[in-house]
């Protein structure tokens, strides 16, 4: 393979060709370790690349070095360059021990004025853009940690490493920071547009399946349906009403005990019959599946002995408290399973195969898959894949391959699990992201259309929210009425078609708590009308849905996307937060104010479009202020689409 090397008294550089305008860098004290956990597992497409003593160019980027800096350019114009600390130490690469053969490592890069950066997985701070940000590369319930960034300076860079650490978008430079591991890896791409660096994004960490027909339609879900009786009794409801449903869904506590895997037999005597009924109405059954295992569970002394456990340098190997049935309220100590360990994958499908496949589930929930550590004490982890602060970013993408491969395993071509947590190339594992424990309220449904678009640039095309938020929300406050409306209208243009949350009265927390009523038909007769139109409108979609998410599978290309995605010569487009394109013929701008009638809408230059409440075609490259009634929200048809709504 042609490639570039550097080497200095400190470390040793190597650059590859990794895919078409891509190449890989990797930096280590005295060589490069081959086998260290990243994103780029799969074999880079063989093409052709030029190198110099000084340069690599591969296809349109070419790399070149000057005086020991790396600056990276497409065609004459340079698209990213290093930037040392100081003249004199440090440089642009830096390797600080911390004395265990371990390092915290610094890659830092110039910052250029006007520079727009996009990606990093999904944040709840509000902005698309993230210049200016400091974001912590680490996973939380709602902060997702994928690190590949996409520049409107026409790059793409995907630091290669699940170490926890942090990334700096200042003006006076761009910083990546790895807390403790052993080299430096990242990857850089370009191409003529948004969509060809997102193509080539795909190709190097992995493209999603196409979703089956199944996912796209509506999905309902509350906390919680305590038992099989009242499950069944929302999906035989949903059918009476003549109201679409694709998937209903068994959340936690239904299980013995954590890590147990399987049905309370007290509360779901008879799991192969629901299945069937469901079956039946053509409806699948999700069920939540957590990585935690109480020690009082059958499974646990078993995998602990087996070191199927996330161990602990010092201690005892529990990271987290959690409540339980037969403990009340009462918060206890919890392990995790390695989830980067394959044998304790396996382990864990075999239980899952047992209390739940058999059964008929095809359908997987993989909450809390962070995993939820309390407190955030990475460096007394030990994974099989290696100290906590070196692979930790890793955990939720080995958890969904584990689903993943197994179910492929099994015969089954169509493996989707929603998971609240992601790493770069969780999406070719069939993850469903969704946007974790949000609030109940208008600002959060703003915020959650920026973290949608963000997250569709971090590679991951198969993406929702709880409808309604999370945390709270009143179904009998007619302000909370609202929001509800406004977030199912908004909800119908997401990838996955979903609602969820806790509602009031909220009584406790622990094994028999459930939560106010979530249902479409809990809100009113007002809302109610508008949200089964919803639902309605959603199922003629689901067409055009399967159409276009075939197309992500094949070119990498998200359904929900950034207007920039398809208009990048739109100076516009680049700025535009609160609305999006759902394919290449909606665009679609949602309403995130209580009391809003009308809001403004830009449309971007290149085409014109039609209002598809009322026919009304307007030219591209205005804003127009469009009405929004309590039922429905602004919809644009781009127009030559045959698309009818």
């Amino acid at each position: 393979m042609t490639e570039l090397w550097l080497r200095t008294a400190d470390h040793v550089l190597c650059a590859q060709p990794w895919g078409a305008d891509s190449i890989r860098v990797r930096v280590g004290r005295k060589a490069i370790v081959p086998d260290i956990p990243g994103a780029l597992e799969l074999t880079p497409a063989e093409v052709p690349a030029v190198a110099t003593e000084t340069s690599l160019t591969v296809g349109r980027l070419r790399l070149d070095v000057i005086d020991g800096l790396l600056r990276f350019s497409k065609d004459g114009e340079e698209l990213l360059a290093e930037q040392p600390g100081h003249f004199a130490w440090p440089g642009p690469r830096l390797f600080a021990p911390n004395g265990d053969g371990y390092h915290r490592l610094e890659q830092r890069f110039r910052a250029y004025p006007g520079e727009k950066v996009f990606g990093l997985g999904q944040h709840q701070h509000g902005r698309l853009d993230q210049k200016g940000m400091v974001l912590d590369l680490v996973q939380r319930n709602a902060e997702v940690s994928i690190p590949f960034a996409l520049s409107s300076r026409g790059y793409g860079l995907l630091w290669n490493l699940p170490a926890i650490g942090r990334v700096e978008f200042a003006e006076n430079g761009t910083r990546w920071v790895a807390d403790s591991a052993r080299q430096i890896d990242y990857w850089v791409t370009t191409g003529d547009t948004p969509a060809d660096i997102l193509s080539h994004y795909a190709d190097a960490t992995g493209h999603a399946p196409a979703l089956p027909h199944w996912a796209t339609g509506f999905w309902q879900s509350k906390l919680r349906y305590r038992n099989q009786d009242e499950l069944l009794a929302v999906a035989r409801e949903h059918r009476d009403r003549g109201l679409p449903l694709s998937v209903i869904v068994a959340d936690y506590f239904h299980w013995t005990h954590l890590g147990d895997w399987r049905f309370d037999p007290a509360e779901w005597p008879d799991p192969a019959a629901m299945v069937k009924e469901l079956d039946g109405m053509g409806v699948k059954l999700m069920v939540s599946v957590w990585p935690s295992v109480n020690p009082l569970s059958e499974n646990y002394e078993h995998m602990r002995d087996n070191g199927f456990l996330v161990g602990a340098e010092q201690g005892l190997p529990l990271h987290q408290t959690f409540p339980d049935k037969g403990f009340g309220e009462h918060k206890h100590g919890v392990a995790f399973y390695d989830a980067t360990d394959p044998a304790a994958r396996e382990f864990v499908w075999s239980r899952l195969k047992a209390g739940y496949y058999d059964h008929g589930i095809r359908v997987w929930w993989l909450d809390a898959c962070e995993p939820e550590i309390f407190p955030e004490q990475f460096g007394n982890l030990r994974f099989a894949a290696g100290p906590g602060r070196e692979v930790a970013n890793l955990y939720p993408r080995e958890h969904v391959r584990g689903l993943h491969e197994h179910m492929t395993a099994e015969g089954e071509d169509d493996s989707v699990s929603l998971v609240r947590s992601a790493w770069a190339g969780s999406q070719r594992f069939g993850a469903a992201l969704w946007s974790g424990d949000i609030p109940a309220t208008f600002a959060a449904l703003g915020k959650q259309i920026r973290a949608g678009l963000n997250v569709a640039v971090s590679g991951i095309p198969w993406w929702t929210t709880d409808i309604g938020g999370f945390h709270g929300g009143d179904p009998a406050s007619a302000e909370y009425r609202e929001l509800m409306i406004r977030w199912f209208q908004y909800g119908v243009f997401c990838p996955l078609f979903r609602l969820h949350g806790h509602r009031e009265p909220r009584i406790g927390f622990g094994a028999g708590h459930s939560g106010g009523p979530n249902e479409v038909w809990s809100y009113g007769a007002e809302a109610y009308e508008i949200i089964a139109d919803q639902l309605r409108l959603r199922e003629r979609l689901r067409g055009y849905i399967g159409e276009q998410l075939a197309e992500t599978a094949r070119t990498g290309i998200p359904l929900l996307r950034p207007l920039f995605v398809d208009y990048p010569d739109d100076p516009s487009a680049w700025t535009v937060e609160d609305q999006f394109l759902f394919g290449p013929d909606l665009l679609v701008a949602p309403v995130t104010e209580l009391g809003a009638r009308s809001r403004p809408v830009r449309l971007p230059a290149g085409t014109a479009w039609i209002d598809v409440a009322t026919g009304m075609e307007h030219a591209g490259g205005e804003t127009v202020e469009v009405q929004a009634p309590l039922a429905r929200i602004p919809v644009f048809r781009r127009a030559g689409s045959t698309l009818h709504l």
